[in-house]
């Protein structure tokens, strides 16, 4: 065998070597990502079935008793920062991650509505924030900023509710909240205890939207009777 061919063969075989690794790496990457979101998924149904169950015992609970309502907002947050990582992780387009956004979001509306609904039974008024904001590129060049704020507000005053909704998730629930809180496509856009407003500037400038009861205090806290 010539010397040229076996250089010929020897890069040959270099190459064989190199495509092989190459296809081992994205083979082992691909299944280190299945088993990563199979672990994603497995954590958000269990959180999912958790903050279920909450819901309905909570529907039937006594006024005394409605203080645990602030452990399960606690907890749809957490879910929520869960799903935000695997949508970073994933891509928000991913079939899987929508799916998970979609129950995210029928849970969110869910606890909206029954705190609203315990806070006309029993007679106090919490602070909610709905955040609507918008995944289309360059639609909506402060949403980042306004998430960041709300993140915030919510870690600094525990009795802040805060809701975010991606205004063109294919949900109809969804729709049908936008349709009854009349917010138009418009982002960020925000109803802050049934008022709406657009935009954001400054942290300083969107704390003139809350109430001022909100900063009063953000320990103190009332357990509510029933009327």
């Amino acid at each position: 065998m010539s010397l040229a061919m076996r250089n010929a063969l020897l890069a040959l075989l270099i190459t064989v070597a190199i495509i092989g690794t190459i296809f081992y790496t994205i083979n082992y990457l691909d299944q280190q990502r299945i088993r990563e979101l199979d672990a994603i998924q497995s954590q958000l149904a269990t959180d999912t079935l958790s903050i279920e169950t909450q819901f309905t015992l909570l529907e039937n609970a006594p006024c005394e008793d409605l203080a645990s309502g602030t452990q399960l907002t606690q907890e749809l947050s957490t879910l929520g920062d869960r799903l935000g990582s695997a949508e970073s992780k994933l891509g928000s387009d991913n079939g899987e991650v929508l799916r998970l956004k979609k129950q995210y979001t029928l849970l969110q509306i869910r606890d909206y509505l029954l705190n609203k609904r315990l806070a006309k039974t029993c007679g106090f008024t919490p602070t909610t924030a709905l955040y609507f904001y918008s995944n289309i590129p360059g639609s909506c060049p402060d949403c980042d900023r306004a998430s960041y704020a709300l993140s915030y507000l919510r870690q600094t005053y525990p009795s802040l509710r805060v809701y975010s909704f991606d205004y063109n998730l294919d949900l109809g629930a969804l729709k049908t909240l936008v349709t009854v809180e009349k917010v138009n496509e418009e982002f960020p856009a925000f109803v802050i205890n049934g008022t709406r407003s657009y935009g954001f500037t400054e942290l300083e400038e969107f704390e003139k939207l809350f109430p001022k009861s909100l900063f009063a205090t953000s320990t103190a806290t009332t357990t509510p009777k029933r009327k």
